[in-house]
């Protein structure tokens, strides 16, 4: 029994492909029956898309977090530039009072 050389799909072959189960009246069986495909492998991809997808908004949003701490960070730090900068102002404003 000799066996078929493996086949490869491009990534945009994939998405396209999961894209046509969104289709009026497309169902997993037809469209992968349509692509030259077993329906399992048409459902592998639409999980592999599903997981990418929410993995790359986890990874957005870890990306915002720390960017929203960073900011808050540097917020600190400003009021309290800003502090010192009014308390030396009004430290210099009642000096060049008194003379």
């Amino acid at each position: 029994m000799s066996r078929q050389p493996r086949r490869h799909f491009t990534a945009e072959f994939k998405e396209q492909a999961v894209a046509r189960l969104s289709e009026p009246g497309a169902t997993q069986t037809s469209v992968a029956r349509d692509l030259g495909i077993s329906a399992s492998q048409l459902k592998g991809w639409r999980l592999e898309l599903a997981a990418a997808g929410s993995a790359e908004a986890i990874r957005r949003q870890q990306t915002e977090a720390a960017e929203l701490a960073d900011l808050r960070r540097e917020n600190r730090r400003l009021k309290e530039e800003v502090e010192v900068m009014r308390k030396a102002s009004a430290f210099f404003a009642q000096r060049a009072a008194k003379q």
